[in-house]
Parts: structure tokens; C-alpha cells; sequence
């Protein structure tokens, strides 16, 4: 499915809450070449089925879909770890930002519009990979999994960052990529646009009522009309 036409414009928003990886970081591929290279050097074949199901979730729903898919006997913690060193190695060089999305921040940080970070990492990975990008200072606050009880896609950590921003979360705007984050940006009543990575939007999703639009690009110019 294609995103909606770019004529698309937003209601009215006072804040601006993003997902981290995928949406406003261009990591997910990378995670991806390294979930496939790890299982296989424990000696489990992941499938892309499985590397999508794991898209936006928490290392808890990780961990589960994990055991589920390859018996009691996959070893998660190890998995997890090897996945962290990795992904920390290969981003001493920088982690690369998803396109529009230097604009979009800057652009409301210009009008004053305050902005969150509502993601379903834990609180290391999300501080030194926004701190690798140069972002981590741009966002007036970071929700991260260790700052909720429930994550994705419980409205949790959406409903966590507007409190923290001192915004009603029925005048947040959120961007996700993944369908969990769609899930828990909707349940959380904010505006919500998917602006798809790795995972493409399926019926379920778009009877949510939410936008599709193909970058953050696209966001900023339906959201100030920059026709």
C-alpha cells in the first residue's frame, strides 16, 4: 500500500512525540543484518517473518516471540547481548538519521513546539544512539523502556511523554513506524501518522484512522502547509 497523497494536511498539534529507530533513526535495517547474523552464529535460522514480528517491539515481546519461535532452548539473553555489542560497535562511526528528519526537529524547536521521544529501548541504547546522532539534546524529554511499567503498544509510554511535556495527549502529535507503536500512539487518543520503514501498514492499521505518509519530509509539509 502507498502512503496517502502529500496533500494530506494535519490538525492543529502542540507537541510532537516521535519513535526513536525507524522513525527518526535509520537503524532498523542495520539491527536487522545483525539479528540475521547472530542467530545464525548460535545456530538458529531467522526468517523474516520473525525479524518483522520483532519490529518495534520491547526485548520482553523479543524475548517471548523468540522462545515461541525457536523452543525454550534459544538463548535469548545471549542473543541480546551479542545484538547490543554489535549494534554498538558499528555505530562508533555515527548513527545515520532517517530523511526530514534534521528538518522536522528543527523546524518546531524554530516555533517553539516541544518534542518527546516515547521508545521501546531501553534507556542505554536510547541515550548513546540519539547522542551518536546528535539529537539527544534537541528532544525536551526521552521515554525509554526502563521509564514505563507496559510498553508498546500499551499507551504507556506515549501517555508518559505528553505528561512530562505538559501537553493533553489530544493535542500530540506522534510519529511511529512500527504497527506496535501505531497501536499504543492511537490508544494513547494522539494524532498519529505511520511513516513506514522496514514494516508497511496492513487493513488493521488503516482502520485506526491514521496517516501514512512516505517520509518525515512529507510530515513537515503536511503540518505547516508548505504548499
Amino acid at each position: 500500500m502507498k502512503p496517502e497523497s502529500n496533500t494530506l494536511r494535519l490538525a492543529p498539534f502542540q507537541a510532537v512525540i516521535f519513535d526513536m529507530d525507524g522513525t527518526i533513526l535509520d537503524t532498523e535495517s542495520v539491527f536487522r543484518t545483525i539479528v540475521f547474523e547472530v542467530c545464525t552464529e548460535l545456530g538458529f535460522e531467522m526468517t523474516d517473518a520473525v525479524h518483522m514480528a520483532m519490529v518495534g517491539g520491547s526485548h520482553e515481546n523479543t524475548n517471548r516471540l523468540l522462545v515461541e519461535s525457536y523452543g525454550v532452548t534459544f538463548p535469548y539473553a545471549l542473543f541480546d547481548e551479542r545484538c547490543r555489542v554489535i549494534m554498538r560497535e558499528r555505530s562508533h562511526g555515527g548513527v545515520p538519521v532517517k530523511r526530514g528528519a534534521r528538518e522536522l526537529i528543527g523546524e518546531l524547536r524554530e516555533r517553539g513546539i516541544p518534542t518527546a521521544v516515547a521508545t521501546s529501548s531501553r534507556n542505554p541504547h536510547a541515550q548513546h544512539h540519539l547522542g551518536a546522532a546528535g539529537l539527544l539534546d534537541l528532544f525536551e524529554t526521552v521515554v525509554t523502556r526502563d521509564d514505563v511499567v507496559n510498553p508498546k503498544p500499551h499507551p504507556e509510554p506515549y501517555l508518559t511523554a505528553a505528561r512530562r511535556l505538559g501537553v493533553d495527549p489530544l493535542h500530540c502529535l506522534a510519529l511511529e513506524d512500527s504497527h506496535s507503536g501505531v497501536r499504543a500512539a492511537h490508544a494513547a487518543g494522539m494524532q498519529t501518522v505511520m511513516v513506514p520503514d522496514l514494516v508497511h501498514p496492513n487493513d488493521d492499521i488503516r482502520a485506526l484512522g491514521i496517516a501514512v505518509m512516505e517520509s518525515l519530509d512529507h510530515v513537515r509539509l503536511a503540518a505547516f502547509d508548505k504548499r
